[in-house]
């Protein structure tokens, strides 16, 4: 009887060193989290062709023109491109790339960033100028989603200069880059959020304003901005599961943190 509990021991202290990689994490979550990584950018791919095809298919294409409706279709999609997108990947490059020097990972991250900040102001631009060049002109920030949208945008142009200036260029002390970091993780997840709240409440607006709910024809696409939204919500919600498994953060900085970007 000792001999097969002998056995047994050594058989699930072979499994469990088969099982787990070389920074201890078990390979079958690892398999898991990665796998969860792939469904959020397919959620999140196909949440975009659906917002591309409703504006570029159903409600009169894209723009910079004379017709405004065009204009204006540039502010959903690179809206939800660049802050809902683009940023939810951005937050998780850290927990994708574990093993990459950090230096990289900093420069996809703020890269990806800046791509969101740019797609935003983009996309403002186009419901700025949709407004603007209207006869007669409407007004502008009267609505709960613009007012929320217009915050997140000014907060996460704030989040970026301050993340590029403490992390990557200049960057500060490590110090000081210690105790931004609750701060910055704070704030890069609420902004997300926040963006995601804009991203739904831009949906109804949108709907109600231009009578989807009225229109017993236009049914299928109200169905279609609906399962983007569900798409979208999934996707937020991979993301921020994602980034709170403790079990896949990256292993300590090495040297190469505490070098100037300058070497």
């Amino acid at each position: 009887m000792r001999d097969w509990q002998e056995k047994l021991e050594i058989y699930f202290l072979s499994m469990s060193i088969v099982n787990y990689d070389e920074i201890g994490v078990p390979k079958k979550s690892t398999q898991w989290y990665y796998f969860m990584v792939t469904f959020s950018q397919i959620v999140g791919i196909i949440a975009l062709i659906i917002i591309g095809v409703l504006f570029g298919q159903y409600r009169g294409g894209f723009g910079w023109g004379s017709d405004l409706t065009k204009v204006f279709n540039n502010h959903p999609l690179l809206m939800t491109l660049g802050m809902v997108f683009f940023y939810g990947d951005a937050i998780l490059v850290y927990r994708v790339f574990p093993n990459t020097k950090k230096l990289f990972v900093k420069i996809l991250h703020g890269t990806l960033l800046a791509l969101s900040l740019i797609l935003s102001s983009i996309g403002l631009k186009g419901v700025f100028d949709s407004h603007n060049r209207a006869v007669p002109p409407l007004g502008n920030l009267e609505t709960l989603h613009s007012w929320i949208g217009i915050i997140t945008v000014t907060l996460f142009g704030l989040q970026w200069v301050c993340g590029f200036t403490t992390y990557l260029f200049p960057k500060l002390s490590e110090s000081i880059r210690q105790a931004y970091m609750p701060t910055h993780r704070f704030w890069g997840k609420t902004i997300f959020i926040f963006a995601l709240v804009s991203f739904m409440t831009g949906i109804v607006e949108y709907c109600v304003f231009e009578k989807l709910y009225d229109d017993s024809t236009l049914k299928s696409q109200r169905n279609m901005f609906s399962i983007a939204g569900i798409l979208f919500l999934i996707f937020a919600a991979i993301i921020i599961y994602l980034i709170g498994e403790n079990d896949f953060q990256r292993p300590p900085d090495n040297d190469d943190e505490h070098r100037p970007l300058t070497e």
